[in-house]
């Protein structure tokens, strides 16, 4: 299975440590926040992870290199401008073959990839697995409710999307090309029963400001 990190966003919020460097080379507890993410891969026996790149994306094949010091490949997906998640992800595509692949944004931090990772088949009646997560502050009405294993549009009690999915390549047979974001393909699919979806265990953290970084280092240097 090939990997992928969602690494094209701007990360306005992150400025100014965003203007001079793309949001993934943040560091966190010292380490850019990519790295976390490659070295749980590599870890998890993943070979090949695509990386998505479009602000300052040069910078990142000048840090990460080919990927060979973790013993993997890392393969570079160029954006002229940045296509969102939905539209970066078909935007690579042809790099990630025709069998289901994992993604997880570049902008969250976990301490562990999702246990159940590699035990969870998908086909074209399951186009796509997401990992929710309890509300954070930023986000108390939740995106997506959980009921019984499959992923819903509707229900009162609705959680966070991790940003962490593994996904079947016709999800995106229909996708729109440029720029969208990935709950525009996702929602449909969802009403037409074919998301299924768990809660994620362990920490998360959505790093999209200086505030929650900040949070996020205090919480890792107490450790």
């Amino acid at each position: 299975m090939k990997a992928m990190i969602l690494a094209a966003g701007r990360g306005a919020r992150l400025a100014p440590l965003t203007d001079t460097k793309p949001k993934p080379l943040v560091e966190v507890n010292g380490k850019p926040l990519i790295v976390y993410h490659i070295e749980r891969l590599a870890s998890a026996g993943f070979k090949q992870i695509v990386i998505n790149t479009a602000w300052l994306g040069e910078m990142l094949p000048k840090a990460l290199g080919d990927g060979r010091q973790w013993n993997i490949e890392l393969i570079y997906s160029n954006e002229i401008e940045a296509l969102e998640t939905g539209g970066g992800i078909k935007n690579a595509l042809p790099l990630l073959g025709h069998a289901p692949f994992f993604v997880i944004n570049g902008d969250v931090y976990i301490d562990a990839l999702p246990t159940s990772l590699q035990d969870i088949k998908l086909n074209k009646n399951r186009l796509a697995h997401l990992w929710l997560v309890k509300n954070p502050n930023h986000n108390l009405n939740g995106d997506f409710s959980l009921i019984d294993n499959k992923i819903s549009n509707i229900g009162e009690n609705k959680y966070t999307f991790a940003g962490i999915g593994l996904y079947h390549p016709d999800l995106f047979t229909n996708a729109p090309d440029g720029a969208f974001p990935l709950p525009q393909i996702l929602r449909p699919a969802i009403d037409n029963n074919k998301i299924n979806g768990e809660l994620l265990s362990g920490n998360w953290c959505d790093v999209g400001t200086l505030q929650r970084l900040n949070e996020l280092n205090q919480s890792m240097n107490k450790q």
